[in-house]
This record gives structure tokens, C-alpha cells and sequence, in this order.
């Protein structure tokens, strides 16, 4: 049994990947295959009926249903987006994915960014902030060490009382409960709170870093990158995106998305 286990794998590692498909080869075959999240709340995850939704599921049924093609998801984990794509299992990653210098040396992506990922300060939106100078005299709560921490702590004013907890969870309940005036974190986390209809709602009030979300796609394919980029701003022009953010993550895209 240890012989075939070993024998199976020394196979898969010198199977050749398959070619990537082109926008026409896709097109033909009547079939898109996708790479998507399912756990990863907003962007991807299982309702009770066990079926993917999200926004990166609405997001793939957008481009397929844009191609006139079926949809064939498949569900990846951060550490397979690339490799899956890379591989020729899919033809298109849709995964909250990031553009960075390290994953553009092996794919391309989308020049317009479908999804907002970003860090911020997040607040009753009554309160008058609008930037990190408007924190004097408030207090903050932050998860400590993290990138949100270092950034707020450069950032604000010498009169903000700035509260470190140890991890996401503490730091969104100080802000629930009414310790501090003021939460910073990712807007995933915010959503994933809005989701539940608090009676203290962390709505943005400025944001901090932004790390919005492409779609990958294989090297070379130019003519699949423009009719993917054509999808998405098509979809901000006409509403969609922002009805799926106002759907998924509780609020409107950010302004200038």
C-alpha cells in the first residue's frame, strides 16, 4: 500500500500542467472553470443548503453568465489559488486575491479591481471623523501588533487613548460594548459584524490601507484579461458591484472604488 501511496505521488509531481485556455477556448467549450473561496466570509463560504455564496460567488456567475458560458466552481484555500490556476485546473481565480510583485512574476490579473479590501476605522456613523485627526480626545480599539495597530499608532493624534487587545474578537467587542469610541480593522471583520445587525454599528469612517481584490488569470491572455477588465467595469458603471457590497459586506463600495 506505502508503494502505491509513493508510486501516485512521484506521478502527479512529474505530470506535465495543462495548457491554459484562451478566451476562445473557453468560449467554445460552452464552460468557465473558477477557483472561489469557502471559507472566507464575505467573499465565499457554505449556506445551510451546503450551497458556495458570496461576493466572489456573485462575482463568478457575473463573468460567466457576461460570457455566455456555464460555471464549474471549484473551491480552493489561500495556499492553492495560484498553484491551481498555475496548473491548468482553472482557467480564472476568483478568491479575494491580491496583486503583489511575487504572484504577478507567475500570473496576470485583471487590471480593475472587482472587490475592496481594505483597513480602517470603522464607527457610528454619526461620528464626525473622516481621518486620523479627527481621533483626538477618543479612544481606539485595535488588535495588538497587527498591521492596523502599527499603522493607527503612526497615524493618530498624541491625545488618542489607543487600546490594544490580543486578537480581532476582543477588539470588535470593546467597540460593541461601548469601550471605546472608535474600532480599527479590516473591512471583512467589520462586515462580518454588520452581518448580524448589531445595535452598534461599525460603519467606515476613513480608511487606512487598501489591498483590493483582482481576478487572476494565466500569463498571456490578453484578449481574456480585457474581457474580464470590460465585466467589472461594466459592473461598477451600472450598480452591480455596489448592490453586492451592500449585500455582502453591508455597505457601499468605498468612494473612488
Amino acid at each position: 500500500m506505502l508503494r502505491a501511496v509513493i508510486g501516485i505521488g512521484i506521478a502527479a509531481l512529474l505530470a506535465v500542467p495543462a495548457a491554459a485556455r484562451s478566451l476562445e477556448d473557453i468560449v467554445e467549450s460552452g464552460v468557465i472553470r473558477v477557483a472561489v473561496p469557502q471559507d472566507g466570509p464575505p467573499f465565499g463560504m457554505t449556506d445551510a443548503n451546503l450551497e458556495l455564496v458570496g461576493y466572489d460567488i456573485d462575482m463568478a456567475k457575473l463573468v460567466a453568465e457576461k460570457l455566455g458560458v456555464d460555471l464549474e466552481m471549484t473551491s480552493v484555500i489561500g495556499a492553492n489559488r495560484v498553484p491551481y490556476l498555475t496548473s491548468g485546473r482553472v482557467d480564472i481565480v476568483i478568491s479575494s486575491l491580491g496583486r503583489n510583485p511575487q504572484r504577478a512574476e507567475v500570473i496576470d490579473f485583471t487590471n480593475e479591481a472587482y472587490a475592496p479590501f481594505f483597513s480602517g476605522a470603522f464607527g457610528p456613523a454619526d461620528l464626525d471623523v473622516s481621518s486620523a485627526d479627527d481621533l483626538a480626545d477618543m479612544s481606539v480599539s485595535v488588535a495588538r501588533g497587527s498591521i492596523e495597530d502599527l499603522a493607527i499608532t503612526d497615524m493618530a493624534p498624541e491625545s488618542t487613548e489607543i487600546r490594544r487587545f490580543e486578537d480581532g474578537s476582543t477588539t470588535m467587542a470593546a467597540f460593541l460594548s461601548g469601550q471605546v469610541d472608535v474600532v480599527v480593522t479590516a473591512n471583512v471583520v467589520a462586515a462580518t459584524i454588520l452581518a448580524t445587525d448589531p445595535e452598534r454599528r461599525p460603519e467606515t469612517l476613513f480608511v487606512i490601507a487598501e489591498s483590493p481584490c483582482y481576478i487572476g488569470l494565466p500569463k498571456g491572455e490578453a484578449e481574456l484579461q480585457t474581457a474580464l477588465d470590460d465585466i467589472i467595469v461594466a459592473a461598477k458603471e451600472d450598480g452591480t458591484l455596489n448592490a453586492m457590497s451592500e449585500q455582502w459586506f453591508y455597505q457601499p463600495l468605498p468612494e473612488g472604488f
